[in-house]
């Protein structure tokens, strides 16, 4: 059986806020660039797309080829897909200046401009079916693990996707010790997965008795929700929802942002903004592919959007140097 109860309540809100000139895919008029090659190509002769790891290669590629073809068609410059193995190799890439932009999650985001010393910025974020710009973490276990809350997980083992995930690790991490609950002891074991679908795979494996994984909290449950990881796999063939159960979720988490390298021309940053607000309506089936699920499209964000999730990774941070 589903639970969508909320276990613990974040002290600030996730979700993004509205701001004032940001630009959203459904605005009227939003128009797909005219191809053609454009100045900045003198700077940018390549377009470098970092793919973030946590799903196997073969799917990924399949996924966001068809974006990186139309991005070439479009732009008139090669465009290549540099495939991470794991969260940490897209922060890594963009610091040493071997990929342009990646879309990331919130607390990749964070990490690459601690990283970098502010050297990346984010263009655009998704939006849900509503028109909001935020999703939801959750803690999964088996149907017939006989665990139904948070509290049943004590002295249970849990799989963390990857360090660097918002919704699988930064943020659940931080709302435990809010509520009292030290993540280091109130379970038995803990343990990095490689990626979200490889979390619940280790759970339905019985590797572990939880893990946490994104959703994006509408829609229908049955299907995985209307996007994120649990709906892929369900549309993928490799999970039935039946064998699952959600016991705990976060507040809502402000979608991570299409990335760019801050050095790059401005030019260059406009035309990515307007290629990707204009493609669910230009390219749907291209859209649909790299965000696995439904939407509206896209919307503005600034950095300042992005601030909670930084001053988290600086707690984490320095909560990991206490423990050492």
């Amino acid at each position: 059986m589903l639970t969508r109860r909320r276990l613990l309540s974040l002290p600030v809100a996730l979700a993004a806020s509205p701001a004032l000139a940001q630009r959203r895919s459904t605005d009227p008029g939003t128009a797909f660039p005219a191809p053609g090659r454009r100045a900045w190509a003198a700077q940018v002769p390549q377009i470098r797309i970092g793919i973030l790891g946590g799903e196997n290669e073969g799917d990924r590629l399949g996924r966001y080829d068809p974006y990186r073809r139309l991005m070439e068609e479009t732009f008139g410059v090669p465009a290549r897909l540099f495939l991470a193995a794991d969260f940490a190799g897209v922060v890594q890439a963009l610091g040493a200046g071997q990929i342009d932009l990646a879309s990331v999650g919130p607390a990749v985001y964070a990490a690459a401009w601690l990283d970098t010393n502010g050297g990346v910025e984010p263009l655009l974020v998704a939006e849900q079916e509503d028109g909001s710009a935020s999703y939801i973490g959750v803690m999964v276990t088996r149907a017939d693990s006989g665990i139904a809350d948070l509290g049943g997980m004590r002295g249970k083992s849990l799989a963390w996707p990857d360090p660097n995930s918002a919704s699988g690790y930064l943020i659940p991490r931080f709302a435990l010790r809010r509520a009292g609950i030290d993540p280091n002891t109130h379970f038995a074991r803990t343990g990095f997965a490689g990626g979200h679908e490889q979390a619940v795979i280790a759970v339905l494996q019985r590797q572990y008795d939880a893990a946490f994984t994104w959703a994006s909290g509408q829609g229908d449950p049955a299907a995985g929700f209307s996007r994120g990881n649990l709906h892929a796999m369900v549309e993928k063939g490799m999970l039935n929802m039946r064998d699952l159960r959600i016991i705990w979720q976060t507040e809502p988490v402000i979608y991570g942002p299409l990335t760019v390298r801050k050095a790059l021309p401005a030019t260059f940053k406009e035309d990515l903004r307007l290629f990707h607000l204009a493609l669910p309506t230009a390219h749907p089936e291209v859209y649909r592919a790299i965000e696995r699920g439904a939407g509206t499209g896209y919307r503005e964000v600034t950095h300042e959007q992005f601030q909670l999730l930084i001053d988290m990774r600086r707690e984490e941070a320095a909560e990991r140097r206490r423990r050492n």
